[in-house]
């Protein structure tokens, strides 16, 4: 415990400062994106814990033209990568090409830097490609560096991936397996939006309406406060919270409840439990509070346990679906 670092008087200036930052944001983004609150506070959790997102929704709601006016909003640089069946591992690393000097005619490697060299990478769709080059996505984000000709270059940071699944047109789709799945932070549903919402929707797209956005944060200003959210203290009630409700999910562990041994497989990893704290000590910074409680780790549940389990054949007969599962789980731990 000796090692813990506690915040200097800087860091909790920082601190207090970032919940009104956190509103100027969300009031940016809603200039341009209706609705999806519940989205937005999550990409944005996920983003100052320095984790990555998976994203599922049907086509047509407005994620790019969300992640987008993310990145403006930030000041960071943003590329998509459309993700296909013929797509090449380096086309998202980049490739070394043969150049020759001018003037003394002698040939040399150059490395051209491909598209992931961004702070915000939307991997649109990843599904669709082969698991060779998904796996190039998966160790960038891990590691946060791409090596070409045995050497490494670092990544620009902040560093955040959201990738994109269809949950329809599944032919011709590569699954992402768990343990790759496992390493995205949150998995966010996007859902249609409601009716008066689809009104707004339908009137400021079909106008000349063009927002202007102002810049509220820069890419150091994330870094920073990345770095002080580590520092957040954390009561041992709410991990002993956290780390109970990753325990319960596996049908191996002895108090697990019957409903858990009856649905599911696998149940999550170490890292649910480590998210569900980073999800946690977030939320509860941009909401102004300087700890988290167990609310807090009971909000990041959902987003962080829903792709690190796998259900049985027993549960998708009743129609139970993962969503429900942790819903219980959630409800039945106190």
């Amino acid at each position: 415990m000796d090692a813990v670092k506690h915040p200097s008087d800087q860091d909790v200036a920082l601190l207090e400062n970032l919940s009104s930052l956190y509103q100027k944001i969300v009031a940016e983004i809603h200039k341009v994106i209706i609705g999806q609150d519940e989205i937005i506070e999550q990409l944005l959790i996920s983003l100052f814990s320095g984790g990555h997102c998976l994203i599922v929704g049907v086509p047509g709601l407005a994620k790019t033209l969300l992640i987008n006016t993310l990145a403006d909003v930030l000041d960071l640089k943003f590329n998509r990568i459309q993700f296909t069946p013929d797509l090449m591992p380096s086309d998202i690393t980049g490739t070394e090409i043969i150049e020759e000097n001018r003037e003394t005619g002698v040939k040399g490697f150059r490395f051209i830097r491909g598209p992931i060299f961004a702070n915000i990478i939307l991997a649109d769709e990843i599904n669709r490609t082969p698991p060779k080059t998904q796996a190039a996505l998966l160790e960038a984000m891990q590691e946060h560096k791409v090596t070409a000709g045995g050497e490494d270059m670092h990544l620009d940071e902040p560093f955040f991936v959201l990738a994109t699944q269809n949950p329809i047109e599944q032919e011709g789709t590569y699954p992402l397996p768990e343990a790759q799945l496992d390493r995205f932070m949150f998995n966010l549903w996007i859902d249609y939006p409601s009716f008066q919402e689809e009104i707004d929707i339908v009137k400021s797209t079909t106008s000349d309406y063009k927002a202007d956005l102002q810049k509220v944060m820069n890419a150091q200003e994330i870094i920073d406060a990345q770095q002080v959210l580590r520092k957040v203290a954390v009561a041992d009630n709410v991990i002993e919270y956290a780390v109970r409700l990753a325990n319960h999910t596996r049908p191996s562990y002895p108090e697990a409840p019957q409903f858990i041994k009856e649905w599911i497989n696998w149940g999550a990893g170490p890292r649910a439990s480590q998210y569900l704290i980073l999800g946690a000590k977030t939320r509860a910074a941009l909401q102004g509070r300087f700890t988290p409680s167990e609310a807090d780790v009971k909000a990041c549940a959902l987003p962080v346990l829903r792709h690190r389990i796998v259900a049985n054949f027993n549960a998708e007969a009743e129609g139970v679906s993962s969503l429900d599962i942790i819903q219980r789980l959630v409800d039945e731990i106190a």
